[in-house]
């Protein structure tokens, strides 16, 4: 049985928590994520917590244990609190600035790089080389900022791109040069 799955899923008071057999809604002042689970666990509310149980004692059953906890949690802190991802630019000539809802960033190109903002989904500039990219679904929020770090990945020599915030990119020497 996974240590993780057995713990239960605190509910906070703001947020109203619905089950409809595997289907879990989370409501909340940030927003609303819907989800549905496999069969192989169970999942029950009792009073302000939430527990999930294995169906049987399959394999399948116990991998799916710890990860439909997390995914609910995550849920449930989404809707309440919210997730972040922090971006950072470096590099001369690189920045960012909000269009509207919308990213508009400076890479090096010859024209500028507009990001949509999703669903759910908000930017903040903070600065011109920071961004923020926050929402209630801990997936889409990492897979926004994973979309705009693809635009320019730090590259090893002057580590020039978009990184995370604490992320370290290991710097290669360069040639050496003639003596």
């Amino acid at each position: 049985m996974s240590r993780i799955g057995k713990m239960p899923i605190p509910v906070p008071e703001k947020v109203d928590v619905t089950i409809d057999g595997h289907t879990v809604t989370a409501k909340g002042p940030k927003g609303e994520l819907t989800r549905t689970f496999q069969t192989l666990v169970n999942i029950a509310r009792e009073g302000d917590e939430i527990i999930v149980t294995t169906a049987n004692d399959s394999r399948e059953a116990n991998a799916a244990h710890g990860l439909t906890r997390t995914l609910i949690n995550n849920m449930v802190v989404g809707v309440s609190e919210g997730f972040s991802k922090k971006l950072e630019l470096v590099g001369v000539g690189y920045r960012a600035a909000l269009k509207g809802k919308d990213l508009e960033m400076q890479l090096g190109f010859s024209h500028p790089v507009l990001v949509e903002a999703p669903a759910d989904i908000t930017f903040e500039v903070p600065s011109q080389t920071e961004i923020i990219v926050s929402g209630p679904s801990k997936e889409q929020v990492g897979q926004v900022a994973a979309n705009i770090r693809k635009w320019r990945k730090p590259e090893p020599y002057k580590g020039k791109g978009i990184r995370y915030e604490g992320e370290h990119v290991r710097r290669k020497v360069g040639k050496a040069g003639k003596e």
